[in-house]
């Protein structure tokens, strides 16, 4: 944004100066305050494009300057600033209305390619509604992306109890974290327990407390619903039925004031007794199903630069960009691992990469670990092998892809496949597919 004006709100006078030095030069008109109150007048006289802000600061620090502003109506576009940030600081900031969170101290990079994203936003900056932190707004210009979102909105303005669907490295725990961001527990705690763990992961140990009593108020999130045991099926189809528990060790019962997010995999409903049909239906009142990344290949072009930016950030990764060709190859790319497959290889390639511009060929190597026997079938010449070497190739390739789509468990993949189980160990291990790799792997 040409001449955009950027007040600079920090206690500490080099780093007022350093950042007026950078971005003058960048052509930004710069005002900076070294407190809450030098501030609020500079904010009071001038309109800003955008506020860089510190957290700690004497007197009134940021975050309690940001809440003051947010009240009001007209907040610029905010990113916080802090030498000792803590995860817990983001998420407040974000939910008051900050578009970002910085680390000093800031490399001119990061600088640059925030203050950039951050006005680029102000077009579309609605004051005091932004609640969710960044990374967790779903990233997409699909249609796919586009109605899934406006369908978690919708959902989140009720407070029932919901089920996402979706294959491993889906994303569904991040639309849950959406969701709870845009619901009326927003404020509250957000708990993750995995559904293969014991009551006493819910209950408590009498000595710490459990998901059910931490999530209080909040979301609790059970992650694979559908690998709950028997004894903690009753358990939790009891206390939603009377809406109490007990926590261990206590002798007293609780309300059960939590909303429940639950995540399990396609098909979940093929594998299920009337007692776990009972349960699923209470915790399934409203079901969301979060696509695989080969239903939106669209959207991966964005979703590399959005990794790419977060991880330099966050992990202070070197800076790289995917070649034209790199991303046109990724968009015609299976993804079985789903966007946790995408999100690991940008971070290999961020990590293993000297020049700037990543490039087809260390694209492929990374589709292609191991060499050409991995090699993805339509880049294989089949035609040119003899009848069971090609059946041996293709078996092989699709018997691990739909492996990786059943999380590992070869008795999924016995049932999606139309296989019986015993034929289908022999199967896998006469292709040399390694099942318990490829679980431990998931």
């Amino acid at each position: 944004m040409s001449n955009a004006r950027v007040l600079v709100v920090d206690d500490e006078s080099n780093i007022r100066l350093l950042l007026e030095e950078i971005l003058s030069e960048e052509g930004y008109e710069v005002t900076t305050a070294e407190d809450a109150a030098v501030a609020r007048t500079a904010k009071k006289n001038q309109d800003f494009d955008l506020i860089l802000l510190d957290i700690w600061m004497p007197g009134t620090d940021g975050i309690s300057l940001l809440k003051e502003w947010s009240e009001q109506d007209g907040l610029e576009p905010v990113v916080m600033m802090s030498g000792h940030g803590t995860v817990d600081a983001a998420v407040e900031a974000t939910r008051l209305g900050a578009l970002d969170f910085i680390e000093k101290p800031v490399s001119l990079a990061k600088l640059l390619r925030t203050v950039e994203k951050a006005l680029a936003q102000k077009r579309v900056f609605e004051p005091r509604r932004s609640l969710v932190m960044p990374m967790l707004v779903p990233v997409g210009k699909s249609d796919t992306i586009q109605s899934l979102r406006d369908q978690v909105a919708r959902i989140a303005r009720y407070d029932a109890h919901t089920l996402l669907t979706g294959e491993p490295g889906s994303g569904r725990e991040a639309y849950a974290r959406y969701l709870a961001s845009l619901s009326s527990r927003s404020a509250g705690p957000f708990v993750v327990v995995s559904g293969g763990n014991g009551t006493t992961a819910f209950l408590g140990d009498g000595q710490e407390s459990g998901a059910l009593e931490r999530a209080s108020g909040g979301i609790l999130f059970v992650d694979e619903i559908c690998s709950v045991s028997a004894g903690t099926e009753q358990m939790l189809l009891e206390v939603l039925e009377k809406e109490r528990y007990r926590p261990s060790g206590s002798s007293a019962d609780h309300d059960l004031n939590v909303r429940f997010l639950s995540s399990a995999p396609p098909g979940f409903e093929q594998d299920m007794n009337d007692f776990r049909r009972e349960l699923l239906s209470r915790l399934s009142i409203v079901v969301i199903r979060v696509p695989p990344l080969r239903e939106y290949l669209e959207d991966v072009p964005e979703l590399l630069r959005y990794y790419v930016d977060l991880l330099v950030d966050s992990e202070n990764l070197p800076f790289r960009r995917f070649s034209v060709a790199a991303q046109n190859r990724l968009r015609n790319y299976p993804w079985p691992g789903n966007i946790l497959e995408l999100k690991n290889m940008v971070s290999r390639l961020l990590i293993t990469g000297a020049e700037e511009e990543i490039t087809l060929g260390e694209v492929e190597g990374q589709l292609t670990p191991g060499g050409s026997t991995d090699e993805p079938l339509v880049k294989q010449d089949l035609l040119s092998m003899p009848l069971r070497e090609a059946r041996e190739h293709f078996e092989r390739a699709y018997l691990r892809q739909q492996l990786i789509l059943c999380g590992g468990k070869v008795g999924r993949l016995a049932e999606r496949i139309g296989m019986e189980r015993t034929h289908l160990y022999r199967k896998l291990n006469s292709l040399g597919v390694d099942f318990r790799q490829t679980s431990a792997d998931e």
